[in-house]
């Protein structure tokens, strides 16, 4: 019977049923349904959110729709604090991190001529200079939480919401991967969807981690996996020319990315970074979410696209 494993992105989430109900739900309203109990795939998630933030986001409708044009109604909704560095190592990540959401960007600004209305008059609102052009009010809490996320998992902080003891970010989180890849019930084809900074866990553990268990495929939406500081974190075991996790990936490799998405839009395609045996093999493959906020999770899975690549890795 296929499985497949749901790993979230950065900022809060509804709790882990809720938000695993919502994208199965996704996809069975998608333009080419995938209602995944009635063909027979079974279905977990890795849930992080917690390790972050102190209770769960309850506006499950902010997760659900497809608007999400406001501050309250995006995947960075939450409050998060922009981190302190420990480290000039620290300081120079997070301000490289800081560019790469605001700096101008030539070919993605040319791709507002054929941007639907909506993102055009973000653009005219202010962000014209922009490599994607978002309203400061969408833009702030979003950078906020991306920085926060990220660099906690790539340099293992220690922390704790209020309330809650601090543990080790990264250690933690691997092995919550870890123990879902492996728990009671998930059977063959196995295929990993990750979304956001989720897709950087995935890899890390697929990659890094010998007592992570073996997967048929993966596919990655709105990566930051193309960024350099990203990859540097990810060393050893990441290089160019054989940065396909091929130890414990055994099926193809699907990255899904929106070029005015702020978290992947920068540097989109992954097949160039993560080659095997130094040939390109993972699968690029761009589409246009709706709206100004091109991050959400459920508008890459409502792509026809990722429905047709979800069923190949499952072998339907």
């Amino acid at each position: 019977m296929p499985h497949i494993t749901f790993i979230h992105g950065i900022a809060n989430k509804p709790p882990a049923n809720d938000l695993l109900a919502i994208w199965q739900r996704t996809l069975a309203q998608a333009s080419e349904p995938l209602p995944l109990g009635d063909l027979g795939v079974t279905a977990s998630i890795v849930y992080w959110a917690d390790f972050m933030y102190e209770r769960p986001d309850e506006n499950l409708a902010a997760h659900e729709g497809v608007l999400e044009n406001t501050a309250a109604a995006i995947d960075a909704s939450g409050g998060a604090q922009e981190p302190v560095p420990a480290t000039p190592e620290e300081a120079a990540f997070l301000a490289a991190m800081r560019r790469h959401l605001t700096t101008k960007d030539d070919a993605a600004l040319a791709a507002l001529a054929d941007a639907p209305p909506d993102v055009q008059a973000a653009a005219a609102a202010g962000a014209a200079l922009e490599r994607v052009p978002l309203p400061w009010f969408i833009k702030k809490p979003f950078m906020s939480a991306f920085l926060r996320d990220v660099h906690h998992y790539l340099f293992d902080v220690e922390f704790g919401p209020p309330g809650r003891p601090p543990v080790r970010i990264q250690q933690s989180i691997r092995k919550r991967f870890v123990d879902t890849l492996a728990a009671p019930g998930v059977s063959r084809p196995h295929v990993v969807v990750s979304h956001s900074m989720g897709t950087v866990i995935a890899y890390d553990c697929l990659k890094r981690l010998s007592d992570c268990a073996p997967v048929d495929g993966l596919i990655t939406i709105g990566s930051p996996l193309g960024l350099d500081e990203v990859q540097d974190k990810l060393q050893p075991g990441w290089s160019p020319k054989d940065g396909f996790p091929h130890e414990r990936l055994q099926g193809r490799w699907f990255n899904f990315y929106d070029r005015l998405d702020p978290v992947c839009g920068f540097d989109p395609e992954l097949a160039n970074d993560y080659g095997h045996g130094g040939k390109h093999v993972v699968v690029d493959q761009v589409v246009q979410n709706t709206g100004v906020w091109r991050h959400s999770a459920t508008k890459y899975l409502r792509q026809p696209a990722f429905g047709q690549a979800l069923r190949q890795l499952l072998g339907m």
